[in-house]
């Protein structure tokens, strides 16, 4: 029941004033937020470069209203781009095309993910279109099917508990398209989305499987442990080394797995977002994990 609240609220302005508005609200989401200016995620790329992680930095934002909103988050992306560059930082990035203008216009969402890329292109970086709720799922495959992007510089991210994943995937891996694998973070009907974890998992190992075998390099983003030793365990049956896919993980989650995955020599990328937008982020990532409330309350008051 903690789950659908959790995932309600995360849509709501009253909470979202209150928990934003205040320094506890802030030190909560400290544990799955960089911070809220670049200047803090850099650090925060910094210090996981040198324990060995790659990053993809996220910042945060979606649904924007304005044309001008949209421009703005592109020129960040560029300007974060030139940044990593300049250090010398081994992070990509990953946007949301709802937040470069794809509920005004595809065209102008289009635009902008093609200016970022062009960057991204001059850097040999990357960059990753992340997928949301299930009202933007066909635009968003749309805009980066049509968008003018070399398949080595940018991938998108599919959902498991999406019943369409399977043709997706299918259509993705024909075109050649890096593809990030995770289970899924919205409310959705279960006209369109499997309700049960056992289903979700299932479609989630049987996804794996085919995007492991195309010979296209992918990302398997999941803290499920059984689902990433049922991904070693495919790999080395079907002797795919480690340097064909990556380990994606969140910043602030399961930090012993992490370095646990590192140990055994995987290559392991953490997604680390960042920016004064954290609220919906931060709702949805205990909406995940209902445990995480508890988690951080206990942390909270621990002195």
């Amino acid at each position: 029941m903690l789950r659908p609240f959790l995932l309600y609220l995360s849509e709501k302005q009253t909470p979202k004033k209150i928990l934003t508005g205040h320094a506890l609200g802030r030190r909560m989401a400290a544990r799955f937020i960089a911070g809220e200016e670049l200047e803090d995620a850099l650090n925060v790329v910094r210090r996981l470069n040198a324990e060995g992680f790659m990053v993809t930095l996220d910042l945060l934002g979606e649904s924007v209203q304005e044309a001008a909103e949209a421009e703005a988050a592109c020129q960040a992306y560029v300007h974060l781009l030139d940044r990593l560059a300049v250090e010398g930082l081994n992070s990509h990035v990953s946007v949301k095309l709802t937040q470069l203008g794809l509920a005004i216009d595809e065209g102008l969402a289009c635009r902008h993910l093609n200016a970022i890329c062009e960057c991204a292109v001059k850097y040999h970086n990357f960059v990753r279109v992340d997928m949301e709720g299930s009202a933007f799922t066909e635009a968003t495959l749309r805009v980066f099917r049509t968008a003018s992007v070399p398949r080595d510089v940018a991938g998108i991210v599919i959902q498991s508990y999406l019943y369409r994943s399977d043709k997706d995937v299918e259509e993705l891996l024909r075109c050649g398209a890096c593809i990030r694998l995770v289970k899924g973070a919205y409310d959705e009907p279960r006209e369109i989305a499997y309700r049960h974890k056992r289903d979700v998992d299932r479609s989630f190992s049987r996804l794996m499987a085919m995007m492991l075998s195309s010979g296209i390099y992918h990302a398997i983003a999941t803290h499920d442990e059984r689902l990433i030793a049922a991904a070693q365990e495919y790999a080395r049956a079907h002797g795919i080394p480690p340097e064909r896919y990556e380990f994606q993980l969140l910043y602030g989650i399961r930090r012993d797995l992490q370095r646990d995955l590192l140990r055994q020599g995987e290559r392991v990328r953490l997604y680390v977002p960042y920016g004064r937008q954290w609220y919906a982020y931060f709702m949805r990532r205990l909406a995940e994990r209902p445990a995480n409330v508890l988690f951080l309350l206990r942390n909270l008051f621990r002195e």
